[in-house]
């Protein structure tokens, strides 16, 4: 019952810690994002009501990025006030274990866990696509989302369909609409390919040009043609979500389209499983708070433990984001470039409960 009754005290005094930083953290990168933004304020219709919609649009991505380094600094806080106030000493000399302390943390843990993998899978996806219509539409006064069948764009009297968007900014399955004054469909063009030419054309290749009047349809084939538009590819990659940002299954279709199209998938590969893997790395980073928590303490310290979790979590994402270019480059196991980050900080947390439980 005892124990029962410290692991919930545990529990609680690490969810409001981190609560609190993972508030903290969320409204800076906010703010950072809506500095950012204010340059672009006046453009087109991109008023401060948008700019506030795109930001808190935004929000729900960055919570995902952010989880495991709150969750880090919210564990080392509670922790670090534990020690300084004799807290946890009077727990290991009760009875409790470092196995019995790590379990109460371990049940926040894993809330956290299961949270960050709700967020990035069902929330994070749609509102980072939605703050990219936003803005596309308020800055470029272009319509645009994405469906089944593609990205679909409008400007004036023309609708455009592109099926796909591979990595080199390729074209693939596009569907030009347009109509007249009176929204009567004079023309279909499609092409298997479009290529970015510069200077707002394009090439279109291996067309179909349907053209309609009051006599009926006429079709005409082409094996190339140019196309003048106001579409460029920063459009599209404006309005795509990073691949670390999609849902698994949306990697999954990605990784799986690629493949069949002779495409090289290694960025959604090594994305899919960094967001198989990311949520976990609460707890490897939860696990390091303990030992670290207990260093300088006669000394108190507490702010430089906070700034060396900060650190630390700054670190972990850098570490994060360098095995992945590093498995781009070499052409690492996908599997491989995920778990190093969150290997690499388990035996360090491993190393660091050991040497503060010879003392």
């Amino acid at each position: 019952m005892a124990l029962r009754t410290l692991a919930r005290y545990i529990g609680r005094e690490i969810a409001a810690s981190t609560l609190l930083v993972f508030a903290a953290l969320l409204m800076l990168f906010s703010f950072f994002d809506l500095i950012n933004e204010l340059r672009d304020l006046g453009q087109g219709s991109y008023r401060l009501g948008r700019v506030l919609l795109f930001v808190l649009l935004n929000a729900p991505g960055h919570a995902y990025e952010l989880a495991p380094i709150a969750a880090l600094i919210g564990t080392l806080t509670a922790m670090s006030l534990l020690v300084a106030n004799s807290e946890y000493t009077v727990m290991r000399t009760g009875g409790a274990s470092i196995v019995q302390i790590g379990w109460a943390m371990g049940r926040v843990g894993l809330a956290l866990v299961l949270a960050t993998f709700l967020l990035g899978e069902l929330v994070a996806p749609a509102s980072e696509q939605l703050a990219q219509q936003v803005r596309l539409q308020a800055v470029k006064g272009m319509v645009a989302h994405e469906f089944r069948s593609g990205f679909w764009f409008k400007q004036d009297k023309t609708f455009v369909n592109v099926q796909h968007v591979l990595p080199n900014n390729t074209l693939m399955g596009v569907r030009i609409f347009e109509f007249s004054a009176d929204w009567r469909l004079k023309e279909l063009r499609f092409a298997e390919f479009a290529n970015f030419l510069g200077e707002r054309q394009w090439r279109l290749q291996k067309v179909i040009h349907t053209h309609f009047d009051e006599a009926g349809a006429s079709i005409s084939r082409e094996d190339e043609a140019h196309w003048d538009t106001v579409l460029a590819p920063a459009m599209f990659d404006g309005l795509q979500v990073a691949p670390e940002m999609l849902s698994l299954g949306s990697l999954y279709q990605n990784i799986v389209h690629l493949q069949e199209n002779s495409q090289k998938a290694s960025r959604f590969e090594i994305a899919f499983w960094t967001k198989t893997v990311y949520p976990a790395s609460i707890l490897v980073l939860m696990v390091m708070a303990i030992p670290f928590a207990q260093f300088r303490r006669r000394s108190g310290g507490l702010g430089w433990r906070i700034f060396s979790g900060i650190m630390l979590g700054l670190g972990f994402l850098l570490l994060n984001r360098l095995f992945s270019y590093l498995g781009l480059l070499y052409d690492w196991p996908p599997l491989l470039s995920a778990l190093a980050p969150s290997s690499v900080f388990l035996c360090a947390a491993v190393a660091m409960l050991w040497h503060v439980e010879r003392r």
